[in-house]
């Protein structure tokens, strides 16, 4: 089944990677947006000062599903990029197909089982070795809000979903977009995985991490999907595959006053300039203030035949966890340090309290994966619920009841 998730036939595993040019690391990503491109230079400069070659493979889309595209067919061809962005059970399917390299002799030497959450670690490990670095930690259920647009509606930042919709009907009165959106299928997941969340950590767990058929098709469902579907009256009519980084801009703007997404976006208020507490408020996403959904970023390293390539893939593995990368790129990329122990000093209100937040989760059970970020779900599974939500929240007839259970059937159909 993991195979077919992938797409690569048998065949793909016989063939060996290309070879590559001395010293050089072609690197997959997805982190095109204009904090993005910023956060990956760090790492492009500091591969660059270590006397390495960065070529770059950047492929648009915030949810990285063109990049899986491009990556699947660079492996059946037999020629896989020296490095890449890959998340969570994908990182395990790509093991399993015999892609991945080796790097338990970095992670030994910079004590990566010491320096990491073992939340962490795990993920990175295919059959108990290093196989990826991780780069980052997303909160995802965060809420951004412009205070202005609120002020100049006379509504309140919101704490229930209840609430939410009381602001957002003043908001719409008042002439602003309630809710900035982009109407592609990892966003529609992204919003309604927050709503869920709220729900309970219980059910988050059993419906999207365990695949529980009752969680899935039960009363909770039903409600979150209901709630999921009224938002969609506080979108405005040209959400339509808007990216998120352009959402962002319309709270960035003042023309919409809040977005659901992922610490990704403080990436964009700040290379806009704009500080915590006064251009823009970070909450956690209604009825979620305890929990943490997580997102990680990390660069899966792919064999190679080329030494001096396997070195410089070495030396990349070995940057990423270093505390001077670990700093720049996260006060870029608006998410925080993976690695324990980092100073606190140049990290803004947001991250600090990701931090807290991280911690205080990790401690009481409520650090969740991601299932709209690849974190909790293989690809398949994925897959089959952004297309129930999406296309639920685009078709006016669909009940939630009928929504319900069209989820059901698809993570059956998927497994």
């Amino acid at each position: 089944m993991k195979k077919i998730a992938l797409g690569l036939s048998t065949v793909a595993l016989a063939l060996a990677a290309a070879n590559s040019q001395a010293g050089e690391v072609e690197v997959l990503h997805w982190w095109t947006s204009g904090s993005e491109a910023t956060a990956i230079n760090v790492l492009k400069k500091e591969m660059e000062d270590a006397g390495n070659t960065w070529k770059d493979f950047a492929v648009a889309g915030g949810g990285g599903e063109s990049a899986m595209t491009v990556l699947k067919s660079r492996a059946i061809a037999g020629n896989p990029p020296a490095a890449a962005q890959i998340k969570g059970p994908t990182i395990q399917e790509w093991g399993d197909l015999g892609f991945l390299a080796n790097i338990d002799d970095v992670a030994k030497a910079g004590h990566w089982d010491q320096i990491l959450p073992p939340v962490v670690s795990k993920v990175m490990k295919y059959d108990g070795h290093y196989v990826a670095a991780p780069v980052n930690v997303h909160r995802v259920n965060w809420l951004w809000a412009n205070p202005d647009v609120f002020r100049k509606a006379g509504a309140s930042i919101p704490t229930t979903w209840d609430q939410f919709f009381v602001a957002a009907d003043k908001i719409k009165k008042a002439g602003f977009t309630p809710l900035a959106h982009g109407g592609q299928a990892w966003q529609d997941a992204t919003l309604f995985e927050a709503i869920a969340l709220s729900e309970g950590t219980d059910f988050y767990k059993a419906a999207f991490i365990d695949l529980d058929d009752d969680a899935i098709k039960g009363p909770k469902m039903i409600d979150a999907l209901t709630t999921f579907k009224k938002m969609r009256q506080y979108v405005d009519p040209g959400f339509s595959g808007r990216d998120w980084n352009v959402a962002t801009s319309m709270v960035i703007n003042g023309k919409a006053a809040m977005q659901v997404m992922g610490d990704w976006a403080k990436g964009e208020f700040t290379s806009a300039g704009k500080k915590p507490g006064i251009d823009y408020i970070c909450v956690p996403a209604p009825g979620t203030s305890g929990q943490y959904t997580f997102n990680i970023d990390s660069m899966a390293m792919f064999q190679v035949d080329s030494e001096d390539t396997q070195k410089a893939q070495k030396d990349l593995a070995r940057l990423i966890l270093e505390p001077t990368f670990q700093e720049a790129f996260n006060l870029a990329k608006g998410s925080i340090p993976v690695r324990l122990g980092m100073p606190r000093d140049k990290f803004d209100t947001c991250a600090d309290s990701s931090m807290d937040a991280f911690n205080a989760a990790s401690a009481s059970g409520d650090l969740l994966p991601s299932m709209a970020h690849g974190m909790s779900v293989n690809s398949m599974v994925q897959g089959a619920m952004f297309d129930v939500i999406t296309n639920f929240f685009n078709t006016e007839d669909m009940t939630a009841e009928q929504a319900a259970d069209k989820l059901s059937r698809a993570v059956k159909a998927s497994l």
